[in-house]
């Protein structure tokens, strides 16, 4: 079955999430939350990835971000959770997938949804 087509809306608000392999704790250690929040702000940095707020547990994340270019989103978490994973497996001489399936994105409208949305990340 083919995979739905990411959309870019300039200015819009996505909450992204994005779960780790068979919801597995691979973020459990503070290590491995550094190493993600690094590579979100190396994002910030390289693509201009404007970020509203975030939230890594021990087998997920949410990202609060405003999509402000085509390519900024996915070239972003390509980023992110590409070299977090390469990372981690290299660590722990791991092989395998990290990250289930691909993230997870819901457009958030601007009002109170955004709102909850701020409070809960």
């Amino acid at each position: 079955m083919a995979r739905a087509n990411r959309h870019h809306i300039p200015g819009q608000v996505w909450h992204i999430t994005h779960r780790c392999h068979k919801k597995e704790f691979l973020l459990k250690f503070a290590k491995d939350r550094r190493r993600w929040h690094s590579w979100l702000f190396e994002a910030k940095k390289r693509f201009g990835l404007r970020i509203l707020n975030y939230v890594i547990t021990s087998n997920h994340i949410h990202l609060l971000v405003i999509d402000s270019g085509p390519d900024v989103i996915p070239k972003s978490l390509q980023l992110i959770a590409g070299r977090t994973a390469q990372e981690f497996n290299h660590r722990k001489d791991r092989k395998g997938a990290f990250w289930e399936d691909r993230y997870h994105a819901t457009a958030v409208e601007r009002n109170e949804n955004l709102i909850r949305c701020l409070a809960k990340c």
